[in-house]
Protein backbone atom coordinates (compact mmCIF):
# COMPACT_ATOMS: atom_id res chain seq x y z
CA UNK A 1 0.00 0.00 0.00
CA UNK A 2 1.52 3.46 -1.03
CA UNK A 3 1.63 6.04 2.20
CA UNK A 4 3.20 8.71 -0.19
CA UNK A 5 2.43 12.08 1.65
CA UNK A 6 4.82 13.93 -0.85
CA UNK A 7 3.31 16.72 -2.89
CA UNK A 8 4.22 15.27 -6.09
CA UNK A 9 5.92 18.22 -8.84
CA UNK A 10 8.06 16.17 -10.54
CA UNK A 11 6.48 14.24 -13.36
CA UNK A 12 4.13 16.84 -14.99
CA UNK A 13 0.96 14.87 -13.84
CA UNK A 14 -2.29 16.75 -13.79
CA UNK A 15 -2.72 16.33 -9.87
CA UNK A 16 -6.50 18.00 -10.68
CA UNK A 17 -7.54 13.62 -10.88
CA UNK A 18 -9.33 12.05 -13.08
CA UNK A 19 -12.73 13.36 -13.93
CA UNK A 20 -15.57 12.48 -12.47
CA UNK A 21 -17.15 11.51 -15.95
CA UNK A 22 -14.09 9.57 -16.85
CA UNK A 23 -14.06 7.90 -13.31
CA UNK A 24 -17.50 7.02 -14.16
CA UNK A 25 -17.00 5.70 -17.58
CA UNK A 26 -14.34 3.31 -16.16
CA UNK A 27 -16.88 1.80 -13.57
CA UNK A 28 -19.63 1.57 -15.68
CA UNK A 29 -16.69 -0.21 -18.37
CA UNK A 30 -16.58 -3.17 -15.87
CA UNK A 31 -19.28 -4.97 -16.63
CA UNK A 32 -17.64 -6.04 -20.33
CA UNK A 33 -13.97 -5.74 -19.02
CA UNK A 34 -14.18 -9.69 -20.39
CA UNK A 35 -15.06 -8.26 -24.00
CA UNK A 36 -12.69 -6.85 -26.53
CA UNK A 37 -12.53 -3.36 -26.59
CA UNK A 38 -12.85 -2.98 -30.40
CA UNK A 39 -15.76 -1.02 -30.53
CA UNK A 40 -14.74 1.79 -27.60
CA UNK A 41 -10.95 1.65 -29.83
CA UNK A 42 -13.18 2.83 -32.60
CA UNK A 43 -15.08 5.45 -31.28
CA UNK A 44 -12.06 7.29 -29.67
CA UNK A 45 -10.36 7.13 -33.12
CA UNK A 46 -13.57 8.65 -34.40
CA UNK A 47 -13.61 11.08 -31.80
CA UNK A 48 -9.79 12.39 -31.83
CA UNK A 49 -10.08 12.92 -35.68
CA UNK A 50 -12.87 14.75 -35.43
CA UNK A 51 -11.31 17.63 -32.84
CA UNK A 52 -8.19 17.18 -35.13
CA UNK A 53 -10.39 17.94 -38.18
CA UNK A 54 -8.43 15.04 -40.26
CA UNK A 55 -10.30 11.64 -41.13
CA UNK A 56 -9.90 8.46 -39.26
CA UNK A 57 -7.21 7.25 -41.35
CA UNK A 58 -4.93 9.61 -40.11
CA UNK A 59 -4.62 8.53 -36.45
CA UNK A 60 -3.22 5.81 -34.74
CA UNK A 61 -3.84 5.36 -31.01
CA UNK A 62 -0.76 4.73 -29.06
CA UNK A 63 -0.34 3.29 -25.49
CA UNK A 64 0.59 6.64 -24.40
CA UNK A 65 2.23 9.25 -26.86
CA UNK A 66 5.73 6.98 -26.09
CA UNK A 67 4.50 4.33 -28.00
CA UNK A 68 3.46 6.18 -30.95
CA UNK A 69 7.23 8.20 -31.17
CA UNK A 70 8.64 4.50 -30.59
CA UNK A 71 6.62 3.75 -33.96
CA UNK A 72 7.86 6.93 -36.06
CA UNK A 73 11.62 5.66 -34.96
CA UNK A 74 11.12 2.16 -36.03
CA UNK A 75 9.43 2.67 -39.06
CA UNK A 76 12.07 4.98 -40.63
CA UNK A 77 14.35 2.45 -39.56
CA UNK A 78 12.99 0.06 -41.29
CA UNK A 79 13.13 2.01 -44.41
CA UNK A 80 16.17 2.65 -44.14
CA UNK A 81 17.25 -0.93 -44.23
CA UNK A 82 14.74 -1.90 -47.07
CA UNK A 83 16.32 1.29 -48.78
CA UNK A 84 19.95 0.09 -47.98
CA UNK A 85 20.33 3.18 -46.14
CA UNK A 86 21.20 5.20 -42.87
CA UNK A 87 19.22 6.29 -40.71
CA UNK A 88 19.58 9.22 -37.47
CA UNK A 89 17.71 10.49 -35.30
CA UNK A 90 18.66 14.36 -34.35
CA UNK A 91 17.19 15.81 -31.01
CA UNK A 92 17.39 19.02 -29.11
CA UNK A 93 19.42 18.74 -26.03
CA UNK A 94 17.98 18.80 -23.72
CA UNK A 95 14.48 17.74 -24.71
CA UNK A 96 12.24 14.65 -23.86
CA UNK A 97 14.40 11.80 -23.85
CA UNK A 98 11.77 8.73 -25.14
CA UNK A 99 12.53 9.70 -29.10
CA UNK A 100 16.40 8.94 -27.97
CA UNK A 101 15.81 5.87 -25.77
CA UNK A 102 14.15 4.12 -28.31
CA UNK A 103 16.49 4.83 -30.71
CA UNK A 104 19.45 3.61 -29.15
CA UNK A 105 17.62 0.89 -27.96
CA UNK A 106 17.43 -0.31 -31.50
CA UNK A 107 21.21 0.90 -32.46
CA UNK A 108 19.87 4.46 -34.24
CA UNK A 109 22.44 6.69 -34.21
CA UNK A 110 21.36 10.10 -32.00
CA UNK A 111 22.97 13.28 -32.75
CA UNK A 112 22.06 15.67 -29.47
CA UNK A 113 22.18 19.14 -30.57
CA UNK A 114 22.35 21.78 -27.61
CA UNK A 115 19.52 24.64 -27.25
CA UNK A 116 21.21 28.65 -27.74
CA UNK A 117 22.62 29.62 -24.79
CA UNK A 118 20.48 32.60 -25.05
CA UNK A 119 17.82 31.99 -24.42
CA UNK A 120 17.70 28.14 -24.24
CA UNK A 121 15.64 27.64 -27.69
CA UNK A 122 15.79 25.11 -30.72
CA UNK A 123 18.91 25.47 -32.39
CA UNK A 124 17.65 25.03 -36.17
CA UNK A 125 20.48 25.66 -38.07
CA UNK A 126 22.56 23.64 -36.36
CA UNK A 127 19.78 20.69 -36.60
CA UNK A 128 19.98 21.08 -39.64
CA UNK A 129 23.44 21.27 -40.45
CA UNK A 130 23.68 17.75 -38.68
CA UNK A 131 21.10 16.34 -40.87
CA UNK A 132 22.76 17.91 -44.43
CA UNK A 133 26.18 16.28 -43.66
CA UNK A 134 24.41 12.90 -43.20
CA UNK A 135 24.21 10.93 -46.01
CA UNK A 136 20.80 9.34 -45.14
CA UNK A 137 17.72 9.46 -43.70
CA UNK A 138 17.00 11.88 -40.49
CA UNK A 139 14.42 11.95 -38.17
CA UNK A 140 13.75 15.14 -35.99
CA UNK A 141 12.17 14.65 -32.34
CA UNK A 142 10.72 18.10 -31.75
CA UNK A 143 9.00 18.71 -27.93
CA UNK A 144 7.03 21.64 -29.01
CA UNK A 145 6.56 23.11 -26.04
CA UNK A 146 9.80 21.44 -25.06
CA UNK A 147 10.42 19.60 -22.44
CA UNK A 148 12.05 20.62 -19.73
CA UNK A 149 12.04 24.46 -20.82
CA UNK A 150 8.15 24.96 -21.13
CA UNK A 151 8.88 26.91 -23.99
CA UNK A 152 7.34 27.02 -27.64
CA UNK A 153 9.47 26.98 -31.04
CA UNK A 154 8.80 30.16 -33.43
CA UNK A 155 6.20 28.78 -35.55
CA UNK A 156 6.81 30.71 -38.68
CA UNK A 157 10.79 29.45 -38.59
CA UNK A 158 9.77 26.03 -37.70
CA UNK A 159 6.45 25.78 -40.12
CA UNK A 160 9.39 27.25 -42.74
CA UNK A 161 11.78 24.97 -41.95
CA UNK A 162 9.29 21.71 -42.10
CA UNK A 163 8.41 22.95 -45.29
CA UNK A 164 11.32 23.19 -47.36
CA UNK A 165 12.46 20.07 -45.60
CA UNK A 166 14.15 17.51 -48.71
CA UNK A 167 12.20 13.90 -48.57
CA UNK A 168 15.30 12.22 -46.44
CA UNK A 169 14.01 14.63 -43.45
CA UNK A 170 11.15 13.79 -41.55
CA UNK A 171 9.97 15.76 -38.18
CA UNK A 172 8.24 14.46 -35.16
CA UNK A 173 6.11 16.72 -33.58
CA UNK A 174 5.67 15.89 -29.97
CA UNK A 175 2.89 18.26 -28.98
CA UNK A 176 1.92 16.67 -25.44
CA UNK A 177 1.39 20.12 -23.93
CA UNK A 178 -0.09 21.83 -26.98
CA UNK A 179 -3.25 22.56 -25.11
CA UNK A 180 -1.66 24.42 -22.04
CA UNK A 181 -0.58 27.08 -25.04
CA UNK A 182 -1.55 30.73 -24.66
CA UNK A 183 0.90 32.30 -27.26
CA UNK A 184 -1.64 33.10 -30.00
CA UNK A 185 1.27 32.97 -32.67
CA UNK A 186 1.47 29.13 -32.00
CA UNK A 187 0.27 26.73 -35.04
CA UNK A 188 0.02 23.28 -34.40
CA UNK A 189 1.64 21.08 -36.84
CA UNK A 190 -2.01 19.04 -36.88
CA UNK A 191 -2.58 22.48 -38.97
CA UNK A 192 0.32 21.67 -41.99
CA UNK A 193 -0.61 17.86 -42.17
CA UNK A 194 -4.14 18.78 -42.91
CA UNK A 195 -2.80 21.32 -45.59
CA UNK A 196 -0.56 19.39 -47.62
CA UNK A 197 -0.66 15.34 -46.15
CA UNK A 198 2.50 15.96 -46.01
CA UNK A 199 4.43 12.55 -45.59
CA UNK A 200 7.63 14.05 -43.60
CA UNK A 201 5.51 15.01 -40.42
CA UNK A 202 4.33 12.71 -37.93
CA UNK A 203 2.59 14.76 -34.81
CA UNK A 204 1.98 13.23 -31.34
CA UNK A 205 -0.63 13.93 -28.52
CA UNK A 206 -1.50 12.34 -25.32
CA UNK A 207 -4.50 12.03 -22.78
CA UNK A 208 -1.70 12.33 -20.42
CA UNK A 209 -1.51 15.97 -19.06
CA UNK A 210 -4.49 18.47 -19.51
CA UNK A 211 -7.21 15.37 -19.91
CA UNK A 212 -5.17 13.72 -16.40
CA UNK A 213 -5.08 10.07 -17.97
CA UNK A 214 -1.30 9.72 -17.59
CA UNK A 215 -2.06 6.08 -15.88
CA UNK A 216 -4.62 5.25 -18.35
CA UNK A 217 -1.93 5.26 -21.18
CA UNK A 218 -3.71 6.64 -24.37
CA UNK A 219 -1.74 8.78 -26.75
CA UNK A 220 -2.26 8.90 -30.56
CA UNK A 221 -0.06 10.20 -33.66
CA UNK A 222 -1.94 12.39 -36.60
CA UNK A 223 -0.28 12.10 -40.11
CA UNK A 224 -1.12 11.22 -43.56
CA UNK A 225 -3.32 8.19 -44.53
CA UNK A 226 0.05 6.31 -45.71
CA UNK A 227 2.12 7.31 -43.17
CA UNK A 228 -0.29 6.21 -40.89
CA UNK A 229 -0.45 2.94 -42.01
CA UNK A 230 3.49 2.57 -42.15
CA UNK A 231 3.20 3.05 -38.19
CA UNK A 232 0.30 0.36 -37.70
CA UNK A 233 2.96 -2.26 -38.71
CA UNK A 234 4.94 -1.34 -35.59
CA UNK A 235 2.12 -0.79 -33.04
CA UNK A 236 1.19 -3.35 -30.38
CA UNK A 237 -1.86 -5.05 -31.63
CA UNK A 238 -5.12 -4.35 -29.13
CA UNK A 239 -2.63 -1.94 -27.85
CA UNK A 240 -5.87 0.47 -26.02
CA UNK A 241 -7.28 -0.81 -23.00
CA UNK A 242 -10.98 -0.63 -22.42
CA UNK A 243 -10.17 1.65 -19.15
CA UNK A 244 -8.64 4.24 -21.18
CA UNK A 245 -10.30 4.53 -23.84
CA UNK A 246 -13.80 4.88 -22.23
CA UNK A 247 -11.91 7.23 -20.14
CA UNK A 248 -10.67 9.28 -22.75
CA UNK A 249 -13.96 9.16 -24.15
CA UNK A 250 -15.90 10.72 -21.45
CA UNK A 251 -12.78 13.34 -20.62
CA UNK A 252 -13.23 14.70 -24.32
CA UNK A 253 -17.00 14.99 -24.08
CA UNK A 254 -16.16 16.65 -20.52
CA UNK A 255 -16.16 19.97 -21.53
CA UNK A 256 -16.44 21.69 -18.14
CA UNK A 257 -13.71 19.48 -16.80
CA UNK A 258 -11.36 20.47 -19.59
CA UNK A 259 -11.63 23.75 -18.65
CA UNK A 260 -11.34 23.55 -15.59
CA UNK A 261 -7.49 21.72 -15.96
CA UNK A 262 -6.70 24.51 -17.83
CA UNK A 263 -7.86 27.54 -15.59
CA UNK A 264 -6.11 25.49 -12.60
CA UNK A 265 -2.85 25.43 -14.28
CA UNK A 266 -3.02 28.71 -15.01
CA UNK A 267 -3.48 29.83 -11.56
CA UNK A 268 -1.07 27.43 -10.74
CA UNK A 269 1.68 29.19 -12.91
CA UNK A 270 0.43 33.11 -12.17
CA UNK A 271 1.17 31.87 -7.89
CA UNK A 272 4.66 30.46 -9.35
CA UNK A 273 5.38 33.62 -11.51
CA UNK A 274 4.44 36.23 -8.60
CA UNK A 275 7.25 34.41 -6.04
CA UNK A 276 9.81 34.36 -8.62
CA UNK A 277 9.73 37.86 -8.95
CA UNK A 278 9.74 38.72 -6.40
CA UNK A 279 13.19 36.69 -5.16
CA UNK A 280 14.27 37.64 -8.09
CA UNK A 281 14.53 34.12 -9.78
CA UNK A 282 14.75 33.74 -13.49
CA UNK A 283 12.14 31.42 -15.17
CA UNK A 284 11.53 30.99 -19.31
CA UNK A 285 8.14 31.62 -20.24
CA UNK A 286 6.04 28.60 -19.44
CA UNK A 287 3.63 27.60 -22.46
CA UNK A 288 3.04 24.15 -20.65
CA UNK A 289 1.85 22.57 -17.12
CA UNK A 290 5.54 23.04 -15.74
CA UNK A 291 7.77 25.93 -15.57
CA UNK A 292 11.61 25.92 -16.05
CA UNK A 293 13.30 28.66 -12.89
CA UNK A 294 16.34 29.23 -11.77
CA UNK A 295 18.18 28.19 -8.57
CA UNK A 296 20.84 30.13 -6.67
CA UNK A 297 22.88 27.01 -5.09
CA UNK A 298 23.34 23.70 -5.78
CA UNK A 299 20.46 22.09 -7.47
CA UNK A 300 20.59 18.49 -6.08
CA UNK A 301 20.34 20.31 -2.52
CA UNK A 302 17.53 22.38 -3.14
CA UNK A 303 15.72 19.05 -4.55
CA UNK A 304 16.88 16.97 -1.34
CA UNK A 305 15.50 20.07 1.01
CA UNK A 306 12.51 20.27 -0.98
CA UNK A 307 11.65 16.68 -0.35
CA UNK A 308 12.71 16.93 3.09
CA UNK A 309 9.57 19.51 3.59
CA UNK A 310 7.65 17.39 1.50
CA UNK A 311 7.75 18.39 -1.89
CA UNK A 312 8.82 16.33 -4.71
CA UNK A 313 10.74 18.87 -7.63
CA UNK A 314 11.80 17.68 -10.95
CA UNK A 315 16.01 16.85 -11.17
CA UNK A 316 18.22 18.91 -13.10
CA UNK A 317 18.83 18.46 -17.00
CA UNK A 318 21.94 18.72 -18.14
CA UNK A 319 23.87 20.52 -19.95
CA UNK A 320 21.78 23.48 -18.14
CA UNK A 321 22.95 23.98 -14.64
CA UNK A 322 21.26 25.65 -12.20
CA UNK A 323 17.68 25.35 -13.48
CA UNK A 324 14.72 23.25 -11.60
CA UNK A 325 11.55 22.19 -13.50
CA UNK A 326 8.37 22.35 -11.38
CA UNK A 327 5.27 20.96 -12.41
CA UNK A 328 2.21 23.09 -11.94
CA UNK A 329 0.05 21.55 -9.30
CA UNK A 330 -3.30 22.57 -7.90
CA UNK A 331 -3.21 26.07 -6.64
CA UNK A 332 -3.06 24.74 -3.13
CA UNK A 333 -0.43 22.66 -3.44
CA UNK A 334 1.27 25.55 -5.19
CA UNK A 335 0.65 27.52 -2.15
CA UNK A 336 2.48 24.75 -0.02
CA UNK A 337 5.40 24.95 -2.58
CA UNK A 338 5.58 29.28 -2.40
CA UNK A 339 5.79 29.04 1.24
CA UNK A 340 8.27 26.84 1.30
CA UNK A 341 10.41 28.57 -1.12
CA UNK A 342 10.43 31.65 0.82
CA UNK A 343 11.75 30.08 3.83
CA UNK A 344 14.25 29.00 1.74
CA UNK A 345 15.36 32.31 0.55
CA UNK A 346 14.97 33.89 4.46
CA UNK A 347 17.44 30.80 5.15
CA UNK A 348 19.78 31.86 2.17
CA UNK A 349 19.55 29.14 0.08
CA UNK A 350 18.18 30.31 -2.76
Amino acid sequence: MLTNNLIELNSNENSLGMSDAAKQAVIDSLDIGFRYPDDQRAALITKVAEINDVTESQISLGSGSSENIRTVVQMLQNQALVEGNKFQVIVPHPTFAYAELYATSIDVPVVKVPLTAENYAFDLQSMQKVADDFDGISLFYLCNPNNPTSTITDTVKLKKWVGHAPDNHYFLLDEAYSEYVTDSSFESGVAWIREEHSENIVVVRTFSKLCALAGMRVGYAVASPQTIAKLEAFISIDNTNLAGAVAALATLDDEDFLALSLRTANQSRQLVEQILDELGLRYLPSQASFIFHEIKGDVQTYIDRMHEHGIAVGREFAPITGFNRLTLGRPDEMAVFVQVLKSFREKGWV
